[in-house]
């Protein structure tokens, strides 16, 4: 399922959701986790039911939950979840500096060469989609 997540992308500091220990300190799981938490809640881009299933799915893949778990997930959790997901895949793949066509047409070369992502894309519309699933 595409995402549209346009709006975010142009405008979402991804450092805020998504860094390392190394820039910002021991601290960095709990003070993105309450920004990504933040931002789920007032600007949700999961919005249906049918997205909120398809980020359950996608990351079933990832082992870390029971299903059970999964269920019982919040929209603004999900939200959450799904916000980190993006801007760590944004700032992978070099996309987080106001990308030109030439950021695109690279970070489109890594992606099919699996040196990042690939679930990110700029649609002929001109809006950005994040791809949950296969």
């Amino acid at each position: 399922m595409d995402i549209d997540i346009t709006t975010f992308f142009a405008e979402a500091n991804t450092f805020d959701f998504s860094r390392s220990v190394a820039e910002y300190g021991p601290n960095v799981g709990p003070t993105a986790w309450t920004n990504a938490k933040r931002e789920g809640e007032t600007s949700p881009l999961l919005t249906t039911p049918d997205q909120l299933e398809a980020l359950r799915d996608h990351v079933k893949g990832f082992g870390k939950w029971e299903p059970a778990e999964l269920a019982a997930w919040s929209d603004v959790e999900c939200n959450a979840l799904f916000i980190q997901l993006i801007s760590c895949d944004i700032r992978e793949a070099g996309l987080d500096n106001d990308p030109d066509d030439d950021d695109w047409q690279e970070y489109e070369r890594r992606a099919a060469q699996c040196d990042c992502s690939g679930r990110i894309f700029k649609a002929a519309d001109g809006n950005v989609y994040y791809t949950l699933g296969d």
